[in-house]
């Protein structure tokens, strides 16, 4: 059977970078769970965020990261949950929460530092292999800076009454 997505080309763009995404993701949690660690790999950005920068509020990891906000909330819970981050209300706003890594969220990080060098230079082998695939992420990213998906299906579709 075709591989019906990338027969589709860009008219499946998404769901390929879905796809890849799901992958990349899948492997790096068989390669937690045979070093005996408990962490999912969407956890990444928050937890390197706070072992970085120290604390931060939900908003500043939103924005650091360039995802949403309920997307960062939804991390804090997990990451809570299993006792890697504490959260509290900001003494300057109730509405907002600060969070930083737990001491067992700190050991963890320990942990994790050498394996997420190892996920860095895998990477960079993967992408010199690929041709630079980075690069041309970083190119969609600014052509979609530029104008939408939506703004140029809009333009060669015309207005909708």
């Amino acid at each position: 059977m075709k591989d019906y997505v990338a027969q589709m080309q860009g008219a499946a763009l998404g769901a390929r970078l879905r796809r890849l995404s799901a992958a990349i993701d899948a492997d790096a949690t068989r390669i937690y769970a045979t070093m005996g660690l408990r962490f999912e790999q969407r956890w990444f950005g928050v937890i390197n965020q706070l072992s970085l920068n120290g604390s931060m509020s939900v908003s500043q990891l939103a924005a650091a990261l360039g995802i949403s906000h309920a997307s960062v909330s939804e991390t804090r819970q997990s990451l809570e949950k299993v006792g890697l981050v504490l959260s509290k209300p900001d003494q300057h706003d109730s509405r907002r929460r600060t969070l930083a890594l737990s001491p067992s969220g700190e050991a963890l990080v320990d942990r994790l530092r050498p394996l997420w060098n190892a996920f860095d230079e895998a990477a960079r082998d993967l992408d010199a292999e690929a041709g630079e695939v980075i690069q041309a992420l970083a190119r969609l990213e600014q052509a979609l800076a530029r104008q939408s998906l939506h703004d140029r299906i809009a333009a060669r579709t015309g207005p909708r009454g």
